[in-house]
């Protein structure tokens, strides 16, 4: 059987060499067969907890029916998934989106932990430089809060190459503070690009969907939002949607910590501004 041919399904995958799995590798199975959803919104050490086994046999249970790892997996399994929601719903997709990115919001209100919040304004405040990182569509988000900063008179810039990524952490030190951007927490760029900043005395931020995750491990401060994501939806609006929203409180923090001058500096930029419309 040639398991690298992309039409053969996940679940078919898993089910044609389950007799080959050992114990652990059965929990494994067992979960995905009763939660494929939420499978597709775990974490590799989420799911490895959720199994009771560790992450090492979870790659190796992936890489023995014919997966790279867990991503690719998880994107099998998503469009199986997916064929499977699209027989089942009739629903308008333009209530399906306002319906997910209310959800997203409320959840994310939901999950949002208010010392965390405070530790993360109080670190801000006090930066010299505030840095950026996202990769991708995190990156969009990244610049809405640069814009948002730059108007309260805050040293922010974001770095979305993961190149400069790992330049930009050469220079930095105990005076800076960065900001990852990252629904799952997992993107390999970001975490290495953290990792080196966090070398180089600098304080760090993230802003994910999972509280376990290898970004986590390089964070200070981890800021929750509630934006599930199959690796099908990766980059919807919907988990802007939740970004924008920890985005929005950070910054409103910020700015009643420095209200005078947030509001002097805006009175400024808008008079800049409004000597380029017509």
């Amino acid at each position: 059987m040639d398991f690298g041919k992309s039409e053969v399904k996940a679940s078919i995958r898993l089910e044609q060499v389950k007799q080959n799995f050992t114990k652990s590798e059965m929990k494994i199975y067992d979960y995905i067969n009763k939660n494929p959803e939420q499978v597709l919104y775990h974490s590799l050490t989420e799911l490895a907890e959720a199994c009771n086994v560790g992450e090492a046999t979870v790659l190796r249970l992936f890489r023995k029916i014919g997966y790279k790892g867990f991503q690719s997996f998880k994107f099998s399994l998503a469009k199986e998934v997916d064929d499977l929601r699209s027989v089942a719903t009739n629903n308008s997709y333009v209530s399906k989106v306002k319906n997910s990115m209310m959800t997203a919001l409320e959840n994310s209100y939901a999950v949002i932990d208010e010392a965390e919040l405070e530790k993360a304004v109080d670190m801000m405040d006090s930066a010299a430089n505030i840095v950026v990182f996202g990769v991708g569509s995190s990156s969009i988000a990244g610049l809405d809060m640069q814009n948002r900063m730059l108007r309260m008179g805050k040293n922010i810039e974001v770095v979305a190459d993961p190149h400069s990524q790992v330049m930009r952490t050469a220079s930095m030190d105990a005076d800076t503070v960065v900001i990852a951007i990252s629904i799952t927490g997992s993107t390999r760029d970001t975490v290495d690009s953290v990792k080196a900043a966090k070398d180089k005395g600098a304080k760090t931020i993230s802003i994910t969907n999972y509280t376990k995750s290898p970004l986590t491990k390089f964070s200070d401060c981890v800021l929750l939002l509630s934006a599930k994501e199959s690796p099908l939806d990766s980059g919807s609006l919907i988990s802007k949607v939740a970004q924008l929203f920890v985005i929005d409180l950070l910054c409103t923090g910020l700015a009643i910590r420095n209200h005078e001058q947030a509001e002097q500096i805006k009175l400024d930029i808008s008079e800049n501004i409004t000597g380029k419309l017509y």
